[in-house]
């Protein structure tokens, strides 16, 4: 009896053999409908690493500065420096009620300055002579009138400290992305700057940024945010931003793209906030011009310091000297009793010399 034929070719020649007998038509159909279609390569090279995978967007202030602009940028489909200035006007547009805040008591300070000025150095100069009693009462007064007007000189601050975090999470958000760097943002800028994680090759933009900042603080000194005891500082001011620019010039074009919008808009705002239909809309008081003669006489800058120096060293002695005056006033009052002359007053009956006459002797 013959043994059975057992079938030894490999399955991959089989299936060669069966596609071979197979229709030539369904075969290329199959390989048609197998093969991907060129939207779906196109799809695949345009899938791009999420930030979260290179490490960023962490649940911080930096992080949901970065999501916003990953939102824009893969859901909305903007370009990346379309994302960063859209989200810089919207970052400015929330905080933009504080600044309006800032405008009012701006206003309210600047139109009670010189009754303040007086009673500021009313106080200032009972607190160098040392005079307790007129200090508490000029500084008693100063809160009284403070709180008549509804005024507060540390309100002013209320405008840097809301826009400093804005800033600094952006900035840091887009320093990040640019030195990793994001791979996308290489090639997502415009005109000469294409590669924002790059610096300007033609540095036009901290050129332009440095103006912008410079006109700011000109702007900025007359729209009311100014207060008139820092006047000594506005050529601080108008030095800074050239003394920024050589610090900042390499900086990711992405930062400036930043900077530059917001820069933009805060020229833009101080235009609108100067017109006086819009300053009564938004209740924010008009400015009274004072005549120079209603304000005392401000050192400048190298007089002021000097004068700071030497009431700080003056108060520096009044504190010595109340605080030797108690530390005595404690003694003397828990220690024993120290003695203050040079004889016993209470010991009546004093030794008697022997020989008395000799003291006669010349």
């Amino acid at each position: 009896m013959a043994a059975p034929l057992v079938d030894i070719s490999p399955p991959a020649l089989s299936s060669s053999l069966e596609l071979l007998s197979a229709d030539p038509a369904a075969v290329l159909s199959q390989a048609v409908d197998a093969a991907p279609t060129a939207v779906e390569v196109l799809q695949a090279a345009a899938t791009e690493i999420s930030l979260t995978e290179l490490g960023l967007a962490a649940h911080t202030p930096v992080g949901l500065v970065q999501h916003l602009l990953e939102f824009m940028h893969v859901d909305l489909g903007l370009p990346w420096w379309g994302a960063i200035v859209v989200g810089t006007v919207l970052a400015r547009m929330a905080v933009f009620p504080v600044i309006v805040k800032g405008q009012r008591e701006a206003a309210k300070l600047n139109n009670v300055m010189p009754e303040m000025t007086k009673l500021t150095a009313r106080m200032n100069e009972a607190k160098q002579s040392g005079n307790k009693f007129d200090f508490a009462k000029a500084y008693s007064e100063l809160n009284l009138f403070q709180k008549k007007h509804d005024v507060n000189p540390l309100r002013g601050f209320l405008i840097p400290v809301v826009q400093a975090p804005v800033f600094i999470s952006f900035f840091i958000a887009l320093r990040k992305m640019s030195y990793l760097p994001v791979p996308s943002m290489q090639t997502g800028g415009l005109l000469w700057f294409t590669d924002l994680t790059a610096a300007d090759p033609f540095y036009i933009l901290p050129v332009v940024v440095t103006g912008t900042m410079f006109f700011i603080l000109e702007l900025g000194a007359e729209s009311g945010v100014d207060n008139p005891n820092l006047r000594a500082m506005k050529t601080v001011f108008r030095i800074m931003p050239f003394v920024i620019l050589p610090l900042t010039i390499n900086f990711p074009t992405a930062v400036f793209t930043y900077w530059l919008t917001s820069n933009c808009f805060s020229l833009g705002q101080v235009a609108l906030l100067k017109h006086p239909y819009v300053r009564e809309r938004l209740r924010i008081p008009e400015r009274i011009k004072h005549p120079a003669s209603a304000l005392p006489e401000t050192d400048g800058l190298i007089e002021s310091m000097k004068k700071g120096w030497k009431n700080a060293q003056l108060a520096q002695q009044l504190e010595e000297r109340e605080r030797r005056i108690k530390n005595h006033l404690d003694l003397a009052s828990k220690g024993p009793l120290r003695q203050t002359f040079t004889h016993n007053p209470l010991q009546q009956n004093s030794p008697v010399a022997a020989r008395p006459w000799k003291d006669t002797i010349g």
